[in-house]
């Protein structure tokens, strides 16, 4: 591992470069790729994995899944890997979550960041990544919302990393701080669906 980075230059350059990096939306190259239309032109108009899901093409959702987790995973552990301050660290997990939601390729209306936020926290800290994911599926299960699922998940990441941190990961403000900002834009992408669980007129998993 290189010695850790705090070049003012170099710090200016790899937040935005991750920021760039989640502003790539694989919803909609994966759609072009397999000829599908553009996920904002049906469904919730949503670029993400669910509304592609939406086409009936379910190869071209969980590539989506993939590419959206990957990018957030990458550039959390490129800087991991480089060695860069916690704090430069916890900027570009904010980065790149936010490329995706709100990405300057696509006009700065993007997908609501569930599975680039998934792909962050597994980055930052594997193990609370995999308790995020369990407590997306265990949700998900007795509830059959995605909405729900997320929301959950959201809420209870910074709240697993704060209590479990000194017994199963060491703590840093810096990534606490991190996975507060993105636990409240994700909550704010889904305030709609908020609203319909509410009045009991959210959809359900696996409903037409």
């Amino acid at each position: 591992m290189m010695a850790v980075l705090d070049q003012p230059l170099f710090t200016l350059l790899f937040i935005p470069l991750a920021y760039l990096l989640g502003s790539v939306s694989f919803a909609v190259l994966v759609s072009r790729f397999y000829g599908l239309n553009d996920p904002r032109s049906y469904g919730s108009g949503n670029p993400g994995a669910t509304n592609v899901l939406r086409s009936g093409h379910k190869v071209a959702a969980v590539v989506t899944l993939l590419g959206d987790a990957l990018k957030g995973w990458f550039a959390v552990w490129l800087a991991l890997q480089m060695a860069l301050t916690p704090t430069l660290v916890g900027f570009v997990a904010v980065a790149v979550f936010l490329g995706h939601v709100f990405p300057i390729f696509l006009g700065f209306k993007g997908g609501k960041g569930v599975a680039t936020a998934l792909g962050v926290i597994l980055a930052l800290v594997p193990v609370l990544g995999v308790a995020t994911l369990l407590t997306w599926l265990v949700v998900a299960f007795f509830f059959r919302m995605s909405s729900l699922a997320a929301i959950a998940a959201a809420l209870f990441a910074p709240f697993y990393y704060f209590i479990l941190s000194g017994v199963l990961w060491p703590f840093n403000s810096a990534f606490l701080w991190a996975l507060v900002v993105i636990a409240l834009v994700l909550l704010q992408r889904h305030r709609a669906n908020i609203g319909r669980i509410f009045n009991g007129t959210e959809p359900k998993i696996g409903a037409k």
